[in-house]
């Protein structure tokens, strides 16, 4: 039985496990077989583990100061299988980035300054540079926040989450294949694909296409989830993340659908009038529709909204100042960027919130290096 300290964050809609990289080390033990055990993952339910049994909940970062210039801390982002004894490391997620500012200030990762405190993150997993901002008066780091975000009513500590030159973080290129538009086959014939790496690397498909409009509750928009499951290893082919015959993530292309604003529900019952937002979204996560939208696949979003021929530009409502409204199941989230020097693609804002729920010292059924 491996002892493991760990403190659990909320950041936005997701629910993030944090460890230290020196403690994780210190365990002798493969890391996938440490998070497998810790999480139950073997168990669609997650019953005798810390995993939430959802994509949004079953989150970890291992984090480390780092000695690099420009970065505070460095985190590894991993996404727990549910059911599945297998750890993802290929994606990012903007949403425990989130968490991961609030632990940097928590555990003495970054000097905290009297009005604002501003902690400059690498992820290891994809290189993407990201920065958190969050309120530190009188130099103290925050407990407790007004802050909330669409996909939940809790308060949390406010965090202004940037992405720095996200376009190409994972493929080089903002446009994997070169093309703004391109055509994959689905289960019931070809399908127009805009392929764009920003943030993360995403497969994005008009509403229309299955039959949606864009506005569809979780129920309605399942139905469209196994036809994009198969999209997505094409996607994934086409972006040259995997090859023929490999194993294609869960994660990575992130998968959904756009399409024009149209005037719908949120999970809660809230009406969204259409002059409410500007591009209606659905995205899909691991094997489930998403209940808002992971902020990796906001910022494809955004840079593909703002770039000329792809299905997110034809559909989008465009504006002036940079920014992009996202019509979620959850409610809208607010994208905004912001031009950046040296040719690099623009920086995207977006609006968080976070909280810690819990420290706490983890009893790890490992054995020999396996989950137990």
């Amino acid at each position: 039985m491996l002892r493991l300290q760990g403190e659990m964050i909320r950041g936005g809609t997701s629910k993030c496990w944090i460890f230290d990289h020196r403690d994780v080390v210190a365990t002798g033990v493969d890391v996938d077989a440490v998070l497998l055990a810790a999480f139950n993952a073997a168990d669609p339910r997650q019953i005798d583990g810390v995993g939430g049994a959802s994509s949004t909940t079953s989150k970890a970062a291992v984090v480390q100061a780092s000695g690099r210039p420009g970065v505070d801390v460095e985190y590894a982002f991993a996404q727990v299988g549910i059911g599945d004894e297998r750890v993802e490391w290929a994606g990012n997620c903007g949403n425990c980035a989130t968490a991961v500012a609030l632990y940097a200030l928590h555990h003495d990762l970054v000097p905290i300054a009297s009005d604002t405190t501003t902690v400059r993150m690498l992820n290891v997993n994809t290189g993407a540079r990201l920065t958190g901002t969050i309120p530190t008066p009188a130099g103290v780091a925050p407990e407790e926040g007004t802050a909330v975000v669409p996909g939940t009513s809790a308060p949390g500590v406010p965090v202004l989450l940037g992405f720095q030159d996200p376009a190409g973080s994972t493929t080089g290129s903002a446009l994997p294949t070169g093309r703004a538009l391109d055509e994959l086959t689905g289960p019931d014939g070809p399908v127009e694909a805009s392929l764009v790496d920003a943030g993360a690397p995403a497969a994005l498909f008009e509403a229309k296409a299955f039959g949606l409009d864009g506005t569809e509750s979780l129920t309605a928009f399942a139905a469209a989830v196994p036809a994009l499951t198969l999209l997505r290893r094409q996607a994934a082919l086409a972006m040259g993340l995997a090859r023929e015959g490999d194993p294609v993530s869960h994660a990575v292309p992130k998968v959904g659908i756009v399409a024009r604003p149209g005037p719908y529900r949120t999970t809660q019952g809230t009406l969204v009038n259409q002059d409410e937002y500007d591009l209606a979204v659905r995205m899909v996560s691991m094997h489930a529709p998403h209940p808002a939208i992971g902020l990796t696949s906001a910022v494809a979003l955004a840079t593909a909204a703002a770039t000329p021929g792809t299905l997110a530009h034809r559909v989008a409502r465009q504006t002036a100042d940079g920014t992009l409204r996202l019509g979620t199941p959850a409610g809208v989230v607010t994208t905004r960027a912001v031009p950046a020097p040296d040719g690099a693609s623009p920086t995207v804002l977006l609006h968080r919130a976070a909280r810690r729920i819990a420290r706490a010292e983890l009893l790890v059924p490992v054995l020999e290096g396996r989950p137990a």
